[in-house]
């Protein structure tokens, strides 16, 4: 099993991962990009007051005022897709109950609908307003429902000071629940389901992904699968390559090479016909091999994202300031041609190349390190 090694400085060095060669700092925090405002958006609760049904979300809804509609935090209003992706979620298997840890759990419609199909549910909800409802909504049920205040996605938040509500370490959650860490190819400990705030869609992805290749946060505990309602723009982006290469970027090879991603629900937003996808993350149990790990991933998002930074240029010409190693030779192992441009290459490719040039025995050192890119491309 993957898991961090003690003693380590937060950023890590280069060099200390691929031998001695020229000295760079490589940090996950430096790899992100602040997102660009989001326009609102309708169909989803946002900055307006939202309407918040009666416990039996049957009778008519009144307004409840939230702290979190000032944050733009979005929750499930709708009782049909909420029914909708518990009974995809939760299958047909009426034996052994799943177990979700719910993001944004809001009014609780999901919450509702989930534990009428029999799920155990672990709630997080980061405004006190609706702990007192969703605690209501467990009653008589044998345990099923824990509700924590708790904000799911400040999980582990970077500093070293006192962890305070709604923010929380992953480690305590988890000795709360009493879950232990398994091994990485065995099976899935946790399921995640929810939806991503709009305006921080891809913050948090950037977060996941980071969090994902080294194993700390939740993935310290093995493969959490991600069950997520994420607006089609992002989701595109999120899923591109060489067909649709204007949307082809570094976070789509990132995810699709740690992960099989499948889409288990389209729905389409009124009045505004925008698309929410229902998505389904689930590492993949042969991600990390000899040479791509927990601690040469960085190396590998370094290599990911310069190339993505000249997106038109070929990779032969990429390799040369990447690597010592003869680039033609590379090439030739892996049976690509020295014409081909970065937005011709599917992920796995990357990842060919990245364990290629890594598993040379031909120099001590087979990466070279340009610090003026990584501020420069970012994603």
């Amino acid at each position: 099993m993957w898991i961090p090694v003690a003693g380590l400085p937060p950023r890590l060095t280069l060099s200390s991962l691929v031998g001695a060669g020229r000295f760079c700092i490589l940090g996950a925090g430096a790899a992100t990009r602040k997102p660009l405002q989001a326009r609102n958006r309708r169909g989803l609760s946002d900055s307006a007051p939202q309407l918040c049904p009666d416990p039996d979300f049957r009778k008519s809804p009144s307004r409840v005022k939230s702290k979190s509609t000032l944050d733009f935090n979005r929750y499930i209003t709708s009782r049909r897709l909420a029914e909708t992706m518990a009974r995809i979620v939760c299958g047909k298997n009426k034996t052994t109950p799943h177990l979700f840890v719910e993001c944004n759990a809001g009014p609780g419609i999901l919450t509702q609908a989930l534990l009428e199909v029999g799920a155990k549910v672990v709630a997080l909800e980061s405004d006190k307003t609706f702990i007192p409802h969703l605690e209501s909504l467990g009653k008589n049920l044998g345990g099923r429902l824990q509700v924590i205040h708790c904000d799911f996605l400040k999980m582990d938040p970077k500093g070293t000071g006192t962890v305070r509500p709604p923010a929380m370490a992953s480690q305590d959650l988890f000795q709360t629940l009493g879950i232990e860490a398994v091994p990485w190819k065995e099976g899935i400990p946790l399921k995640v389901i929810g939806i991503f705030p709009i305006r921080s869609e891809r913050k948090i992805l950037w977060k996941l992904i980071h969090n994902l290749y080294s194993c700390t946060s939740i993935y310290k505990y093995g493969r959490i699968e991600l069950n997520v309602l994420i607006y089609e723009k992002e989701f595109q982006k999120l899923m591109a390559d060489p067909r649709n290469p204007d949307l082809y970027q570094v976070l789509s090879v990132l995810w699709q090479v740690a992960c099989n991603i499948k889409v288990l629900h389209k729905e389409l937003l009124e009045p505004s016909q925008e698309k929410l996808y229902f998505i389904q993350i689930t590492p993949d149990r042969n991600l990390f091999t000899e040479n791509l790990t927990p601690m040469s991933y960085q190396v590998f998002f370094h290599m990911v994202k310069q190339c993505f930074g000249k997106r038109k240029c070929r990779i032969i010409d990429h390799l040369r300031s990447l690597t010592p190693l003869d680039a033609e030779d590379i090439l030739r192992q892996i049976g690509k041609k020295k014409e081909d441009k970065v937005t011709n290459w599917h992920p796995q490719d990357f990842k060919r190349l990245f364990e290629t040039i890594h598993s040379s025995k031909d120099y001590a050192y087979k990466w070279l390190y340009d610090d003026g890119l990584e501020g420069r491309y970012n994603d």
